[in-house]
């Protein structure tokens, strides 16, 4: 698929990640609409540039956007389902007094953060380009992690589900000429992996690393772009981990 004059949803593009997959679609030529819960400065401006506030687990919201943007731009070409909460928190602490195992509330947000809001946004940017016979791309954002990471039951689970959900995409929308894959990044160097982690736990990742380091935000927009452009990449998950094995 050629990239230039497509458009692609971009969930999550207002973030440290994201912003940078936006703007570097962007730059290939896309028209691009970035579907956030907060829009700020990290959007890239332009006359090619749809910025929506929206929940993307909310499913009333997502149609009301995907409306905004078919009217704006066009058909949907292609979507980056990379919106989420990277979040770590064990199972068991038994030296905690009021709260000893992972809180249900926390497993709740995460998995709507990570899976469900893939989940909803990506079956109906799927119905959007069946209905208008569009050879598109789903491409969703796994994680290092899903291979189980102890500390992160949650983040874990829901990547793990990510990686599920795109098999079985691939598998019922490849006859429709809509094509699914995830992209599962190491440790990226990003503000949320610095809040969800330690230092020194970023530091021993970085140290355990083939590379020796973390991975750049734009290492992983480029991964994107190579996603969208080969038509033939489908039910698969790429890994972008610099070596690093879990």
């Amino acid at each position: 698929m050629d990239i230039r004059g497509r458009t692609v949803v971009v969930a999550g593009g207002a973030g440290s990640l994201g912003s940078v997959i936006a703007t570097s679609l962007l730059a290939r030529g896309a028209r691009i609409a970035i579907l956030d819960t907060r829009l700020d400065a990290e959007s890239p401006p332009g006359p090619d540039v749809l910025a929506l506030q929206v929940d993307v687990a909310n499913e009333d919201a997502v149609v009301a956007a995907l409306e905004s943007i078919v009217g704006t731009f066009g058909k949907i070409s292609a979507l980056v389902n990379c919106a989420g909460l990277i979040h770590s928190e064990p199972l068991i602490n038994i030296t905690e007094r009021n709260q000893r195992t992972h809180r249900v509330s926390t497993w709740d947000a995460i998995i709507r953060s990570n899976l469900t809001s893939a989940f909803v946004l990506g079956a109906r940017v799927a119905e959007h380009m069946a209905s208008n016979r569009v050879k598109g791309v789903l491409i969703n954002f796994s994680s290092i992690s899903s291979g189980g990471n102890p500390g992160q039951t949650a983040y874990s689970a829901a990547k793990a589900g990510i990686e599920a959900m795109t098999k079985v995409w691939s598998r019922e929308l490849g006859p429709l000429g809509i094509r699914a894959l995830a992209i599962a990044p190491g440790f990226v160097a990003t503000p949320s992996t610095s809040t969800a982690m330690s230092e020194a736990a970023l530091s021993e990742l970085a140290r355990r690393t083939p590379l020796l380091r973390l991975a750049k935000p734009s290492e992983i927009a480029s991964a994107v772009a190579f996603a969208i452009e080969n038509d033939f990449i489908t039910g698969t998950t790429i890994a972008i981990n610099g070596g690093l094995v879990l």
